[in-house]
This record gives structure tokens, sequence and C-alpha cells, in this order.
């Protein structure tokens, strides 16, 4: 079977709480052996930690997200860099900038950005980045995050324009594909992804949303970014076997916390 790593969703979501160890199940025998599902609110960080302690295939991540930087408690750190000493805990985020609906916000989102920049500095590990109608400023401050000490990074579910995807790779960041990029309108989105290096491409589900046809506008679920994974081959001129295995070594790569988990294991 060939394996594939959904590097972004949200098993901790109430609409997987009646069949949560049913859609991890389905993930394995889709050949999605390993998920990072994230936290995007800290005082959630107890239940997304008991669900990677819980399942091997699934690891996480903490940060509070750009669109509830306003209505949480400011991430310190400190917090950041305590969280991430558990085994299972890989990335730092999902942070970012998000002025589609929280444009209000934006002085605090920056704040928290750069909180989360910090502590991926700090532990050396990954920055998750969401990133929607904020692209001058969010390059200007990851770059000036890595100018002053370099860190790893992916912009998850990049949807973005060309200008901030080449920022993000001349950084030596990732790209993550999600399910839009399966969307049949979505070839200007393709484009960018076509045009930057397999070697910074990672896949995800985002899930329970954005799920790629043929279930577009269902829930989504890990299991389906083997969907995702094989639209995406195509981009790439390659076969899913072989877009499987590059994406597979950028995420261990990557995310080489997880990689070392499951050598370790």
């Amino acid at each position: 079977m060939t394996l594939i790593t959904d590097s972004h969703c949200h098993l901790d979501f109430d609409s997987f709480d009646d069949d949560r160890a049913q859609v991890i199940e389905n993930a394995l025998q889709a050949g999605v052996h390993r998920m990072v599902t994230i936290c995007t609110c800290l005082r959630h960080e107890p239940q997304v930690r008991a669900i990677a302690e819980t399942h091997a295939p699934v690891f996480y991540a903490a940060g509070t997200h750009p669109m509830s930087a306003a209505d949480e408690p400011l991430a310190t750190l400190e917090e950041l860099v305590a969280l991430a000493q558990h085994p299972k805990f890989v990335g730092i985020g999902e942070s970012g900038l998000d002025y589609h609906y929280t444009a209000d916000s934006a002085d605090i989102q920056k704040q928290s950005l750069k909180i989360h920049i910090e502590a991926a500095q700090e532990t050396g590990l990954p920055l998750i980045i969401h990133a929607r109608d904020a692209d001058d400023d969010m390059a200007r401050i990851l770059t000036d995050g890595y100018r002053q000490r370099p860190y790893s990074c992916v912009m998850h579910c990049f949807s973005s324009s060309p200008e901030l995807a080449r920022a993000a790779l001349d950084l030596g960041f990732y790209l993550s594909m999600s399910g839009i990029t399966a969307f049949p309108k979505s070839g200007d989105l393709r484009d960018i992804f076509a045009a930057a290096p397999l070697d910074r491409i990672l896949v995800e589900t985002d899930s329970p949303y954005l799920a790629p046809p043929p279930h577009r506008g269902k829930r989504n679920e890990p299991a389906y970014v083997a969907h995702t994974g094989r639209r995406a081959a195509e981009t790439f001129d390659l076969s899913y076997e072989d877009f499987a295995k590059a994406t597979e070594a950028n995420f261990d790569r990557l995310f080489s916390k997880a990689a070392q988990w499951k050598a370790a294991a």
C-alpha cells in the first residue's frame, strides 16, 4: 500500500465526536499512516493531546489561530516551549494572519504571530501558518523573523498569491496542498504549486473542511488526503506513488520529531 501523511487536520472538532476512532481507522485503510491534528486554541490543548496519546498514528501541534487571537489569552513563549516537550508535539501553531473576516484584530494577530515565530525559533519545531488576505504583512513578518533567527515553516492550506508563495519558498519554507487544489476551478492555484520545487511540498486535508472531489461539500477526513494526493501528483506529472514518496520525505524532513518518534517506536 502507498503510504502518505495528512500533515494538517482537526480531529478534536465536534464533527468527529461520534466516530473519531473509525475516522482514524479509515485513514489507515487508505494508506494515510500519520496525521497531525492541530489545536487552534490553547485551552483545548489537553483534549488534542489526549487524541495523540490515544492513537499511535496521530501527532499534534498547538497554537492560537489568528481568527481567535482577539478572543483568547495571548499565548506566551514559555507556554509554547513547555507544550513542545511532549514527545508527540511536533509543530507550533497554527498561527498567522487572517484579514478576511477579522481584519479589525490585525494588531493582536501580528503580536500573536511573532510569539509563535519565537517559539519555533526556540524549539526548532516547524511553524504552521494560516494566511488569508494578508499577504504583504505575512511576507514581511515571516521574513523579518527569519533574518533575526532562522526557523522552519509550512504555509498550511496554501491558497494565497504567487508572490507570497515565492517569499515563503525563498526562506526555505514549505507549501501544503489541501483539497482546494483538487477543485476543478483551482487551475491558477495548481500553477503556483507546479512552479514550486517538489521537495517543498506537503499535502493535507484541513479536515473536517475542504473535502476534495469526489467528497466535496461533505465532511472531510484524513483518509481523503489520498484523493488530494492523486490530483496533486498530476500537477507534478508524477504517479501517485512517486508523489506520495516525495511528500513523505518532505514531511520527515520538516516534521523531524514525528519521523524520529516513528523510528524510536
